[in-house]
């Protein structure tokens, strides 16, 4: 389901006990990340940016004890792995075990983000509730997520056009993973008839398929900023059941910035969309931080192409912040924030 364990033991995280104290008052941030993950974000120059303003970067060692290699001001972390493999790993398991042990017996480190929120996030079942509450809190804006079904084992098969009618759904389908997290979590299929059905593979999620120009608007999310950026999508299917053979695709490489795959290639001309409106698009992004209780997210959405309605399809736990070039100074910012809000607080956790 997820990467083996072995490649999260490259949690070893080199830095991490060079500064066991506090250096002249500097803060001090924490920063527990994949091996990948830190070489993607970049995290040495970013160090050298903080570094430049009185905060030091300290690479956690998941592998040793945190104690020594503390005290931190506050945690950055994507722990989706270890989360996710401690179901079923025992090291991983002990790993994250450690990892809470440190955060309770410090309630004064602030973490970015909550485990308890970034762990709902990792169950698509639990992102789509949320998603699919926006179109009553954000009436207003014209914002919905597409009508969902939940997929629990090969037994709800049976079921599933009685279901699909009830909650809404109509073909083509896009059927995406529970985990909403690994390599395997991209793989996903497009659905065009009640035939394609038995390509399901539970747990798993059905999401109504929304044509929308074949242009999909990533938002990222940084504290109280975010940022939009274009990336290719899924071209446009008619709606309604068809006798086409079930679609198989890695939404990762459909959407990639230089993607060139068939099936995001408009078969006709259609008329280019408006942008999403900025406000409206501030409005998801305040009414998400409220409902996750999270700082680093990402959000798809799509503009449906005959009404034009902004439509979120899914929810992402620190992405990678691709082609945003103030991902930097806005992080930085939003952890002088935080470190402002701890020492202002006496000790009282800010989360967001």
């Amino acid at each position: 389901m997820t990467p083996d364990f072995h490649k999260t033991v490259k949690w070893r995280l080199h830095a991490g006990h060079t500064a066991s104290h506090s250096m002249s008052g500097r803060s001090r941030v924490g920063f527990c990340l994949s091996a990948k993950k830190r070489k993607r974000m970049n995290l040495a120059a970013f160090s050298e940016m903080c570094a430049g303003h009185g905060v030091k970067v300290v690479e956690i060692d998941l592998g040793q004890p945190l104690a020594p290699q503390g005290p931190f001001d506050v945690i950055v972390h994507k722990l989706s792995d270890v989360i996710v493999e401690s179901e079923h790993d025992q090291q991983s398991k002990h790993l994250l075990a450690n990892f809470q042990s440190y955060v309770l017996a410090h309630p004064g480190t602030v973490l970015l983000d909550p485990l308890p929120a970034m762990t709902r996030l990792l169950d698509r079942f639990t992102s789509y509730q949320i998603m699919s509450k926006l179109h009553k809190s954000l009436r207003d804006w014209r914002i919905c997520s597409p009508p969902y079904l939940a997929i629990h084992s090969t037994g709800d098969l049976a079921s599933v056009q009685t279901a699909m009618e009830e909650q809404g759904l109509s073909f083509p389908l896009i059927c995406k993973t529970r985990v909403a997290h690994g390599s395997l979590s991209h793989e996903m299929c497009l659905i065009f008839s009640a035939g394609g059905l038995p390509d399901v593979r539970p747990p798993c999620v059905l999401q109504s398929f929304v044509s929308h120009g074949a242009v999909l608007h990533k938002v990222f999310v940084v504290g109280d900023r975010h940022f939009c950026v274009e990336r290719p999508s899924l071209k446009n299917f008619p709606s309604g059941p068809c006798d086409r053979k079930t679609i198989f695709f890695n939404s990762h490489e459909v959407s990639k910035p230089e993607s060139s795959s068939h099936l995001t290639a408009l078969d006709e001309q259609t008329p280019s969309l408006p942008p999403p409106s900025s406000e409206a698009m501030a409005a998801l992004v305040q009414e998400l931080r409220v409902q996750l209780g999270m700082a680093l997210f990402g959000v798809d959405v799509i503009i449906d192409i005959r009404t034009h309605t902004l439509t979120a399809i899914d929810i992402n736990i620190f992405p990678g912040y691709e082609g945003v070039p103030q991902f930097f100074p806005s992080l930085l910012d939003h952890i002088k924030k935080v470190l402002d809000q701890r020492s202002g607080a006496s000790g009282f956790q800010q989360n967001t």
